[in-house]
């Protein structure tokens, strides 16, 4: 199961999505009713792609329904020098390449191409570590070690 925390930003992104949907619903269903309208709805494609449309408004109001009351926001850390949920943490991979992620929650890091799930063996495996300390991490059968040298808490 998937972790319940998210950031303050994530929530807000979230419940913005939902108040989006609810907007983009009233539009859907009207033109809905004006493809119905039209008659024969069997071969009709605005009247097939409008009811397509709203399945996937409501699936994904419903999912948003759901889940926002379930997540727990987190703001505070426990220490600045650890790595803990929310932080911006930079690593050095064996190649001597510099990589910054955040550690966000699993409704937020497909948002933004520098977020990784807390969820993520990475992710995983950074949780509490320091500067300087090296995390080495197996996926899909193929080694990764990164060294730690930054933390950072914005």
């Amino acid at each position: 199961m998937a972790a319940s925390y998210i950031t303050p930003e994530g929530r807000t992104a979230l419940e913005e999505e939902l108040a989006s949907l609810w907007q983009r619903r009233g539009v859907t269903t009207a033109a809905l009713a004006a493809a119905a309208a039209e008659g024969d709805r069997s071969e009709n494609a605005e009247y097939i792609y409008r009811k397509k449309e709203l399945r996937e408004i409501d699936r994904r109001l419903g999912h948003l329904q759901r889940r926002i009351p379930q997540l727990k926001v987190v703001d505070a850390v426990q220490s600045r020098d650890r790595i803990y949920f929310g932080a911006w943490v930079t690593v050095e991979d064996e190649a001597g390449t510099e990589i910054t992620w955040r550690l966000v929650g699993p409704d937020e890091f497909a948002r933004h191409p520098g977020y990784i799930s807390i969820d993520a063996p990475l992710a995983r495996a950074l949780l509490g570590k320091g500067v300087d300390d090296e995390v080495t991490v197996v996926v899909s059968n193929r080694k990764n070690s990164y060294l730690i040298l930054e933390i950072e808490y914005r």
